[in-house]
């Protein structure tokens, strides 16, 4: 037996909502009933970089179908607070709206922001003082553990610089390369793998303060390098199957050729 459903040419907000409700309650969706928060947890990373795919493809109707789908785990994430009792879909629009009035003095207040800069000062300065935090450390504690390796290193070194513990300028970052890289080195002479993994976290991290003086995204960077690497080793694929040559079988300074050659015409 159908549930009791009003079909329309155009949904919206509310419908969403419903939808949702019906979906979990008895005689709906077995799989969405059986869902808890860690079930789907990682459904919504994958989402949201779904949505940064259809951004970064500049592709509009991707991008409004992907939103759909992160608005859909939202609707998910609450609805199961709400058969609890907890909160409910209103809460939830109340409080960020609530945030951001009160994380916006230079628009709803007296405070003044003349530009980007000085706007996002005047957002972390309110974040500070609602979520308690009194110190740069605690700030630090403040940014997931769950984030990316790479974009928490720098978060949490932004954070480190606005309290003056930083390099003068990027001189010192490469300084610090070069002695983690000796370090690492060290380490690997020693064939300890816990120091070896320390270091190599170490060398990873200074890097990462590199990429900060350069006003580089870390996370981005390492994407387009990937990337570059994906097409560079297509190919080299391509030119050994042209040339007869069995990669796995070729000696190191065949393979080196044809990645210079790949690299020659990607280039062009």
């Amino acid at each position: 037996m159908a549930v009791d459903f009003e079909f329309k040419d155009r949904y919206n907000i509310d419908d969403l909502i419903s939808i949702v409700t019906l979906l979990r309650a008895p005689g709906g969706c077995p799989w969405d009933a059986a869902q808890t928060h860690e079930s789907i947890r990682k459904n919504f990373i994958e989402e949201t970089y779904e949505v940064i795919e259809a951004i970064n493809h500049n592709n509009t109707e991707g991008l409004k179908e992907e939103l759909g789908d992160v608005l859909l785990q939202v609707a998910l994430h609450t609805e199961m607070e709400r058969e609890k009792g907890t909160f409910n879909f209103d809460d939830v629009c109340n409080d960020i709206c609530q945030k951001l009035v009160i994380r916006h003095p230079h628009v709803f207040g007296e405070v003044k922001a003349d530009n980007a800069e000085e706007a996002l000062e005047s957002w972390d300065n309110v974040k500070k003082r609602t979520k308690g935090i009194k110190n740069q450390s605690e700030s630090m504690l403040s940014v997931p553990i769950e984030l990316p390796a790479l974009m928490r290193a720098q978060k949490v070194q932004k954070k480190a610089a606005k309290a003056g513990f930083d390099w003068e300028d990027i001189d010192g970052a490469f300084d610090k390369v070069d002695e983690e890289i000796n370090e690492l080195k060290i380490a690997i002479e020693r064939g300890i793998q816990p120091e070896i993994e320390d270091e190599f976290g170490d060398l990873l991290f200074s890097c990462v303060n590199v990429s900060r003086f350069l006003k580089l995204d870390s996370e981005e960077a390492l994407k387009g390098a990937t990337d570059k690497f994906v097409e560079r080793f297509k190919m080299v694929e391509k030119l050994a199957q042209k040339s007869g040559i069995s990669m796995d079988k070729a000696s190191v300074e065949e393979l080196d050729m044809l990645w210079e050659k790949a690299k020659e015409i990607i280039a062009e």
